[in-house]
């Protein structure tokens, strides 16, 4: 089969040529052939040209609604999230769920599992369904390819829980190094000294990155030494290494203190420890981030840094509906970054620590005395 004869007939149906095919024949990202049918005008003549001769060779034809193809958008949004493992996740998307059905708007989400290779795809796959606009996290969101195609075709997007430190990007977040200084800090008031760090892969979230800077700083800020973090390869559920988590057996080599990157690293953790014996806060405290209401049903409940995703979710729908907005009306899209506020959440996982009293060898002194002429 040639490459122009790409009609398949499958039990008699045709199945008509996608976005992506005529985007490949016309040499061109999927975005440029989505934002050629929303608004022609913004693509240049030589590139228009490509794309409306791949898709005669293709007999391509748009499938839009008669209101969306008059009104140029399609009043759907799209949303790339790392998981749908986490709740935190979830309680974002019901925060810009809800704004979304006060505006008219759909959404259409999908999820990476934190694969950085995987955002450009599922950007791609969104923008080739027409989508007016995205709200999605990213790896990392000072160096990341998806953010460039973005901002380079000109399409609307929010980040959520990522914070660029140097680039201007739009976004709606916590401050995580912050959050996590205020955390590390908490445990340093109630005596922890020997505090570590647990997280997933940092480069796969540079939010756990940042939250690790918070820890540096509050650790070397109060003029304690800062452990090595522990990295595991998933940022959800996970065990610890079987032979690194024998060294929690002995009080002297392991932390008093853990500070995870989020609450189910934290809720795994809590898990191991009791496998291997020891009891969560008595010989371990640990301290989560996220806040998820999973943590609080915990018993001990779980201390957590709170931040406020459904807030979240809901300011990223009207951030990015209003920048859709203003480029339909030729108006300059602003970029607009808000940081919101957290709180530290105190449970029964976390407790003050107290120096263990060393008994004196009493009765060999006894002894000694007994034997003495």
């Amino acid at each position: 089969m040639s490459r122009q004869d790409v009609n398949v007939y499958i039990l008699g149906c045709i199945v008509r040529p996608s976005i992506k095919q005529v985007a490949l024949q016309a040499g061109v990202s999927i975005a440029t052939v989505s934002r050629l049918m929303n608004q022609p005008d913004s693509v240049g003549i030589d590139t228009a040209s490509k794309v409306y001769q791949a898709m005669k060779t293709l007999a391509f034809r748009p499938n839009f609604s008669g209101r969306n193809l008059r009104a140029g958008r399609s009043r759907t949004v799209g949303v790339v999230l790392p998981t749908f493992s986490n709740t935190v996740f979830a309680q974002c998307l019901q925060g810009l769920e809800t704004v979304a059905r006060e505006r008219e708007y759909s959404v259409m989400v999908t999820a990476t599992e934190y694969r950085q290779q995987d955002e450009a795809a599922a950007v791609e796959l969104l923008l080739a369904h027409r989508v007016d606009g995205v709200i999605l996290t990213v790896a990392d969101a000072e160096a990341s390819t998806t953010l460039d195609l973005l901002d380079h075709e000109k399409i609307p997007y929010v980040l959520v829980y990522n914070q660029p430190q140097q680039s201007v990007r739009p976004s709606v977040s916590v401050d995580n190094q912050l959050a996590a200084y205020d955390a590390v800090s908490k445990l340093i008031e109630l005596g922890h000294r020997q505090i570590q760090m647990l997280a997933g892969h940092f480069h796969a979230s540079d939010r756990a990155l940042q939250r690790y800077h918070g820890y540096l700083q509050a650790m070397q800020q109060h003029g304690l030494e800062p452990l090595a973090p522990i990295e595991v390869a998933r940022h959800t559920y996970t065990s610890l290494d079987f032979d690194y988590l024998q060294t929690f057996r002995d009080p002297s080599q392991r932390p008093s203190a853990l500070f995870c990157s989020n609450d189910l690293l934290a809720l795994s953790v809590m898990r191991d420890l009791r496998v291997l014996g020891l009891r969560v806060p008595d010989d371990v405290s640990v301290m989560g981030f996220d806040g998820i209401p999973l943590g609080e049903l915990m018993d001990p409940m779980l201390s957590s840094v709170e931040q406020p995703s459904e807030q979240i979710g809901a300011l990223a729908l009207r951030t990015l509906v209003t920048a859709i907005e203003e480029q339909q009306e030729g108006h300059p899209t602003s970029v607009a970054t808000h940081i919101l506020p957290h709180t530290v959440r105190l449970g029964g996982s976390v407790k003050p620590f107290v120096q263990p009293f060393v008994k004196p060898f009493v009765q060999p002194v006894i002894q000694l005395f007994t034997t003495l002429p």
